[in-house]
């Protein structure tokens, strides 16, 4: 999956500190501070957030849990809040919510 970040500048530096990372120049707790500050930081969403944003993107949930590669099921426990998204599943929902569901086709 391709990095989200905040902004291009932030993208630039990231990537910058990411080279001096892998060239041994950075340590790792260094590289932690540059991706809490440059990265899309994920954000618990609401039932009633979910649905607003499936709706906002014109998607039925069959068509919404295939873009997350989940199942419709479980969008629609989401939905009415019998589960809530966590680990991979919440950062697609908060990259769809700023970027649209475009940005994970």
């Amino acid at each position: 999956m391709t990095r989200q970040y905040k902004s291009e500048a932030l993208a630039a530096a990231h990537e910058a500190a990411l080279g001096l990372a892998e060239a041994g120049v950075m340590s790792k707790k260094t590289m932690r501070m540059f991706d809490q500050m440059c990265l899309t930081p994920v954000q618990e969403m609401s039932p009633a957030d979910i649905r607003a944003l499936r709706l906002r993107e014109n998607a039925s949930q069959a068509v919404f849990a295939r873009y997350l590669n989940v199942t419709t099921g479980l969008v629609s426990q989401w939905e009415r809040g019998e589960k809530r998204p966590r680990g991979a599943s919440l950062k697609l929902l908060t990259l769809v919510a700023k970027n649209g569901l475009a940005a994970v086709a």
